[in-house]
């Protein structure tokens, strides 16, 4: 089986009214160095949207947000098959960095490994 591990327009989160649905009724939780939010409902068809962050209020520079938001980009990118065991439902989830040290990639690797884990098993 040949997984596509590609990260398209079409599941980035982009919708405001998608994006004020997750923070208002979404469900969250924080495993370092990110806090995420997730939210889901059973839909005749299965997809999943992501949502990447990285305050200003923390790293002031722009290289640094950029650095840290295309290292998160990668290990979701490497990792989304995990959410596949989630069956038929439109899942929102948003990944927010709140470290104030730019981490190596290993580190959050496995910390978004460890988020969608928690998804998964949650749902």
């Amino acid at each position: 089986m040949t997984t596509d591990r590609s990260l398209p327009r079409k599941e980035r989160l982009r919708s405001l009214g998608a994006v004020r649905r997750l923070f208002e009724s979404g469900q969250s939780g924080f495993i370092f160095p990110f806090r995420y939010l997730w939210y889901a409902e059973a839909d005749s068809e299965r997809s999943v949207e992501v949502l990447f962050s990285v305050p200003k209020k923390f790293h002031k520079r722009a290289n640094r947000r950029n650095l840290l938001r295309r290292r998160t980009k990668e290990a979701y990118r490497l990792q989304k098959e995990l959410l596949e065991a989630c069956g038929a439902v439109n899942l929102d989830v948003a990944l927010i960095y709140s470290s104030k040290e730019v981490l190596p990639y290993k580190t959050i690797s496995h910390a978004v490994r460890r988020i969608l884990e928690s998804i998964v098993e949650r749902m």
